[in-house]
């Protein structure tokens, strides 16, 4: 766990600093992370056979499929597009809900709706402005992924955990200052990879535009 935290606060900063330059391989990836999630969370727990899949199947059946998904948004470039603005929605829709008033909602609809609208605004927002939508997703979903791997070996995935919980609407201890320093940090990490990006890395680079 350790080395694949450490190689994926790497791959953080690399994709939060040179996310535009290696659009294909962000469009790739996209792809493969929503595909992949999406099919785990169906598939893990359900009964085939009479027997429930395990944790490796489920994982190896997703990562099957998100290969396909990944190819899609490679070789479609709207597609690729569309999931990458989705992600960048899903992450801000649940960090809002991890850091917002612990009152529960009325209705357990409300966050999830919440998620998924901020989810299909700036899927629709990166199809209207590629390269600032596609700087601006790179920039937060690395900095998310270096804080993450960061948080492992400070607190243990502290922070993950937290706001999962709190997306789920489980109750959980208030946020420690270790906590709001990692968010703090994504946020600084976040907004430099955008200026990096936006006037260094991504300066004359067009995709397609």
């Amino acid at each position: 766990p350790a080395a694949l935290c450490a190689l994926g606060a790497l791959f953080g900063v690399v994709c939060g600093c040179f996310g535009y330059r290696c659009f294909r391989a962000v469009m790739f990836l996209s792809g493969l992370l929503l595909g992949s999630a999406v099919i785990f969370l169906l598939c893990h727990g359900q009964r085939v056979l009479e027997a429930p899949l395990g944790t490796e199947l489920s994982a190896g059946i997703a990562l099957g499929i998100g290969l396909l998904c990944g190819l899609l948004t490679l070789l479609l470039r709207s597609l690729g597009l569309f999931s990458t603005g989705l992600l960048l929605g899903l992450l801000l829709g649940t960090l809002a809900l991890g850091t917002a008033t612990p009152q529960p909602p009325p209705s357990p609809w409300v966050p999830a709706g919440t998620v998924l609208g901020l989810a299909l605004l700036c899927a629709l927002l990166a199809l209207r402005w590629p390269k600032a939508l596609t700087v601006l997703a790179t920039a937060a979903l690395g900095a998310a992924a270096a804080v993450t791997g960061a948080d492992f070996f400070v607190e243990g995935l502290a922070l993950p955990r937290y706001v999962w919980a709190r997306a789920r609407l489980e109750p959980v201890a208030p946020l420690c200052w270790h906590g709001w320093a990692m968010l703090a940090a994504w946020a600084l990490l976040g907004g430099i990879g955008g200026i990096i990006q936006w006037k260094v890395t991504g300066t004359g680079v067009r995709h397609g535009e």
